[in-house]
């Protein structure tokens, strides 16, 4: 009985600090949002370590996050992909320069400065390290 009752007030205490978050979203970035994301009525929003904001949502069953500027601003869109789904410069040079490397993570990220590019993490000595690709492979 304890054990459901602790669970219980865990999970509200949970839900109440998701509805803060969304409540304290500027107007401006959920805006700047809708705009560049219609019909996406219901993303999960979270405040990351710079003030940011990030939006959790789905596009036909995609997981996304898009990060913006307190004052609204647009700063990237960042999606999971496979390994398969890079482009085949950006394999060819993992290959060459990276084969003995353990890939850990690879997004595909849309930024407001640099454009369309990709991130790919590996892991090195027991550290992670993120490589920066273009689409045709040059190392950012």
């Amino acid at each position: 009985m304890k054990n459901t009752i602790l669970f219980t007030l865990i999970l509200l205490f949970t839900l109440n600090c998701q509805n803060t978050i969304d409540a304290q979203t500027p107007e401006a970035v959920k805006k700047t949002f809708q705009a560049k994301y219609p019909g996406e009525n219901d993303p999960d929003w979270e405040k990351d370590s710079n003030g940011n904001y990030e939006a959790h949502f789905k596009i036909d069953g995609i997981k996304y996050r898009a990060d913006f500027a307190p004052e609204g601003n647009w700063i990237e869109t960042e999606t999971s992909i496979k390994k398969g789904d890079l482009p085949k410069a950006i394999k060819a040079v993992i290959k060459a320069n990276f084969s003995d490397e353990e890939i850990t993570e690879i997004e595909k990220v849309e930024h407001h400065s640099k454009g369309l590019f990709y991130d790919v993490e590996f892991k090195r000595d027991g550290k992670n390290k993120d490589v920066e690709f273009r689409t045709n492979g040059e190392i950012i």
